[in-house]
């Protein structure tokens, strides 16, 4: 398989890590703190969402054997 749509995969599900991020900041700045965690936790799993998407794609990339 191509790598495009892993890359393109890959960039969104780390740039919305990286805005969840930002807002978990933000709402904690201005003094949200209940919905801090929930929105952190959110953008945590982006990040492993996007680091799981690099994985599938080195393992697409490898021989297939029967």
């Amino acid at each position: 398989m191509t790598k495009g749509p892993f890359v393109a995969m890959t960039a969104a599900t780390a740039a919305l890590g990286t805005a969840l991020g930002s807002l978990a900041l933000q709402l904690r700045a201005d003094g949200y703190e209940p919905y801090v965690e929930s929105v952190a936790t959110f953008s945590v799993l982006m990040y492993i969402t996007a680091a799981l998407v690099v994985v599938a794609w080195v393992r697409d990339g490898r021989p297939h054997a029967n």
